[in-house]
C-alpha cells in the first residue's frame, strides 16, 4: 500500500522476488499500472488488499495516513484468510507503532514498525536498511518480504524500537546536513569550489564511514583509560579539536557564522566519552 517515491521501487523489488505473490494498491493509477505490468495483482481498495495477503507493507506519507490504512485493514473481511502482518515502513512518531499494534491486535492483525533507510536508490537496488520493531513471531512471518527489499534488516526490539532507531539515525543524518551547509558557507567565503568540497566529502566518507565511524561502542558512558577506545578516541578528539579550531579561526577571519563548529569543539571529547581538554 503506497506506491510513491520509495514505495514504488520497493514494490518492484517484491514483484521480481521468487515465491512472493504481490498485490498492490494506490490512489494514483500510473504506478498501479506499472506494477501490474511487472506482474503484480492490483486491488481496488485497502480492504481488498488486506483480504488477499498475509503480509501488508504500508509506505504512505504520515501518521494520519497510516492510521487510516490500519482502520481500513481491520475493517476488511479476512474470514477465509490466516493471520495478517502489517509492516509500517513510514517514519512516524515514536508512540504511534504501539498504538497501532494495540488497535490491530484484537482483530488478529500483527503490526511491525519497519521504517527504511537508503532512499529511492536503495529501494530500487533492494539494498535498504530496514529497522524493525515488534514480536519475534510477527518478525518471522514478515522475514521473506523484508529480505526481498533490504540487505540490512535489523530486529531492533519490541514494537516502536524500529522507529526509535530510525529517528536516531535521521538525527545524525540531518544534523550532518546542517553541518554541511555550514562548511559550504565557509568554503564559499574562502573562494573555493563547493562541488569539489562535496566530491571530497563523499569520497572520504566512503573510505572512513563518515560520522557513523565513531558508533562502535556499546555505551556512551565515559571511557576508562585502560579501555582500547580511550586511545582511539583520544586521537580522534585531538585531531578534531585542532582542525575545528583552525576552521573557526578561518571563519572568524572571513566573517562566517559557524555555530555548529563551535558547539562541536566544545562537545566533541565529552561526546566520545573523554574529558574536555
Amino acid at each position: 500500500m503506497g506506491l510513491g517515491n520509495i514505495g514504488r521501487p520497493m514494490a518492484l523489488r517484491l514483484a521480481g522476488a521468487d515465491g512472493i505473490e504481490l498485490w498492490v494498491h494506490d490512489i494514483a493509477a500510473e504506478p498501479v499500472a506499472e506494477l501490474g505490468a511487472a506482474g503484480a495483482k492490483t486491488a481496488a481498495s485497502v480492504g481488498e488488499l488486506a483480504s488477499a495477503v498475509d503480509v501488508l507493507s504500508v509506505m504512505v506519507r504520515d501518521d494520519e495516513q497510516v492510521r487510516q490504512v490500519i482502520a481500513e485493514v481491520i475493517a476488511a473481511d479476512r474470514s477465509t484468510q490466516g493471520p495478517l502482518t502489517v509492516l509500517v515502513h513510514s517514519t512516524v512518531a515514536p508512540e504511534t507503532p504501539a498504538a497501532l499494534a494495540a488497535t490491530a491486535e484484537p482483530h488478529g492483525v500483527q503490526v511491525l514498525d519497519a521504517p527504511v533507510s537508503g532512499g529511492p536508490m536503495g529501494a530500487a537496488e533492494g539494498t535498504l536498511a530496514i529497522l524493525v520493531g515488534g514480536t519475534p513471531e510477527a518478525y518471522a512471518a514478515a522475514a521473506p518480504v523484508l529480505a526481498a527489499m533490504g540487505t540490512k534488516v535489523v530486529h531492533a526490539g519490541e514494537i516502536g524500537a524500529g522507529t526509535k532507531l530510525k529517528l536516531a539515525r535521521n538525527l545524525l543524518h540531518f544534523a550532518s546536513f546542517t553541518a554541511a551547509t555550514e562548511a559550504a558557507r565557509l568554503a564559499e567565503a574562502a573562494g573555493l569550489d563547493l562541488k569539489a568540497l562535496g566530491e571530497v566529502v563523499r569520497h572520504t566518507d566512503a573510505i572512513t564511514g563518515g560520522p557513523g565511524a565513531v558508533l562502535y561502542r556499546d555505551t556512551t558512558a565515559p571511557i576508562e583509560e585502560t579501555d582500547f577506545w580511550h586511545g582511539v578516541f583520544g586521537h580522534v578528539a585531538a585531531l578534531g579539536e585542532k582542525d575545528l579550531g583552525f576552521a573557526i579561526a578561518l571563519a572568524d577571519e572571513l566573517g562566517v557564522e559557524v555555530p555548529l563548529a563551535r558547539l562541536a569543539l566544545e562537545r566533541l571529547a565529552p561526546g566520545l566519552g573523554l574529558p574536555k581538554n
